[in-house]
């Protein structure tokens, strides 16, 4: 039986302290979703008591299936017990079967930083960890900087690891907090911590400093460590953390660990890779291991030709297992299997005839700045309509926005945007006017005034996010623009669409379109069921 590693996913807080990455609430329950469909053993939530936003998430936790929902936090502080702590009560008041607690191992820290003597942060770290154990399933420790401690004093580092194992620690996770140790050193420290604290379970979590986060994580579980911390596409702060998409098929398929993933998940991979990358509204890493759209692609010539007839000769895994495809210049046939996998996914088979249709349509597309990763409900209403599944709900004669700035009754400045939009619906013709603070909000309000008198189900639809892309920043104020929309409705359903156009309001109004479309449809499978 294959050997379990257990996955610890810190995106939502090592994530967020990102350059550029601001989680919103819904931010985070997206993606505590997504990483619990995957099957990641545990999802950090972040920091109880810290901020608003972690705050609000804790108020009302996602329900996750899969996944441990972990609150991270610190110690106590020096001169207080645990539990008259204020830092930790928020932790112990979350009601999540994770608490995860941060504390010093190297003597500098303890005396400079916290200001505490050796001994006393001893007892912080046992008696915090204790204290946790009381009020969840696990409690763990992560050793701050654990690395550097050991190597400036390893006998106090080791005391460290001793002290949260004394008081119940389910996993001692040792942590190389600035991202400056090599491999070599990472696997030897972790033996020796094995050999000194054989009962203990260990646990690994790198930074990227040095580039070597995730082999310092193979190295550890190669060592004896059967926990990796890490994050989503390696984010975190400074040059990021150990990046669980890579290190997951490292795992499995090379490794052969059991990770508590099914292979039919693992395939998921690719897609909530580029589809987190979108809720960032971040361009994906076409060099990016496994994942990347560049991961598997051949140029024309003889190598092409070659890895066409004897793929497993030239690639280290096949791309299907982690959602990824070939792509070979002089064939598009790995393009097409994945894409008529994608289409079954969605309920929507496709004969062959009309598959190479579709994915000369979608290339078309992504070669104009389309993704759809992020975007699938565009994705499948392209799809459909390709293959004559959903009908023209409705048709655009023309649409006008004006934005005017000016003087209100009040003396206030303010900023008024009125769109006009003319559809032709069932053969007839609509014409609705509609004011809204901002351009794509008074769009949205016209088109959907227009379209409601014959489909009342859209009263029912709202916009939730707006994201906008500039896909080719050199060309300044004449760059091509992408939108993504997310939309939900009042049945707690959400989907996302994507326009593109040198014009943002044209772009958004493609991408409104789609949504509008997308419910229309959901509405019509319901009735039909």
């Amino acid at each position: 039986m294959a050997e379990r590693v257990f996955l610890y996913d810190t995106t939502l807080r090592d994530g967020a302290q990102t350059q550029g990455v601001d989680f919103s609430v819904d931010d985070k329950l997206k993606i505590a979703a997504a990483l619990d469909r995957l099957g990641f053993d545990y999802v950090e939530g972040g920091w109880p008591g810290a901020n608003p936003t972690d705050d609000a998430f804790f108020a009302r936790p996602p329900q996750l299936g899969t996944s441990k929902l972990a609150a991270f936090g610190m110690t106590r502080r020096s001169g207080r017990s645990a539990a008259n702590d204020p830092g930790l009560q928020p932790h112990f008041q979350a009601g999540v079967p994770v608490i995860t607690l941060v504390g010093k191992t190297w003597t500098r820290h303890v005396t400079e930083a916290l200001g505490a003597e050796l001994d006393e942060n001893l007892a912080m770290i046992e008696e915090s960890i204790a204290a946790a154990r009381g009020h969840c399933q696990e409690a763990m420790f992560d050793a701050e900087h654990f690395f550097d401690g050991y190597a400036h004093d390893p006998a106090y580092a080791l005391a460290c690891l001793e002290a949260a194992h004394r008081g119940g620690a389910d996993w001692l996770v040792l942590c190389d907090t600035n991202g400056g140790t090599l491999p070599h050193r990472i696997e030897a420290v972790v033996a020796a911590v094995r050999a000194a604290l054989p009962d203990a379970r260990l646990g690994i979590h790198t930074h990227d400093d040095a580039g070597c986060a995730v082999a310092n994580s193979l190295a550890a579980v190669r060592a004896g460590c059967r926990q990796i911390q890490g994050t989503l596409n390696g984010l975190g702060e400074r040059s990021g953390n150990a990046n669980l998409v890579t290190l997951l098929p490292s795992l499995m398929l090379k490794e052969g660990y059991d990770c508590g993933i099914p292979e039919a998940r693992l395939r998921e991979l690719t897609a909530i890779s580029r589809w987190f990358d979108s809720v960032l509204n971040r361009t994906s890493n076409d060099g990016a291991a496994y994942v990347g759209r560049n991961a598997f692609a051949h140029k024309g010539g003889l190598h092409a030709s070659a890895v066409a007839r004897s793929p497993s000769l030239y690639e280290h895994v096949p791309p299907e297992t982690v959602g990824n495809s070939r792509d070979i210049v002089v064939s598009d046939q790995a393009g097409r299997a994945n894409l008529t996998a994608r289409l079954e996914t969605i309920g929507c088979p496709a004969p062959k005839e009309a598959v190479g249709d579709l994915l000369v349509e979608l290339k078309a597309r992504e070669s104009q700045g389309y993704a759809f990763e992020g975007a699938a409900a565009s994705f499948e209403m392209l799809a459909r309509r390709s293959l004559g599944q959903v009908p023209d709900y409705f048709s655009l004669i023309g649409f006008r926005v004006i934005t005017e700035r000016r003087f209100n009754a009040k003396g206030q400045k303010i900023t008024v945007s009125e769109a006009t939009v003319k559809v032709e619906v069932a053969g007839e013709r609509h014409f609705r006017v509609a004011e809204a603070d901002g351009p794509v909000d008074a769009l949205d309000r016209a088109l959907r005034a227009a379209l409601v008198p014959t489909y009342p189900a859209l009263e029912q639809m709202h916009l939730v996010d707006y994201r906008v892309r500039i896909i080719n920043p050199d060309a300044g104020t004449a760059a091509v623009t992408r939108v993504v929309i997310d939309s939900r409705d009042d049945d707690g359903r959400t989907w996302s669409t994507v326009g593109v156009s040198a014009n943002i309001l044209d772009a958004s109004f493609v991408a409104l379109s789609d949504a509008v479309a997308y419910k229309l449809f959901l509405e019509g499978l319901r009735n039909a069921a």
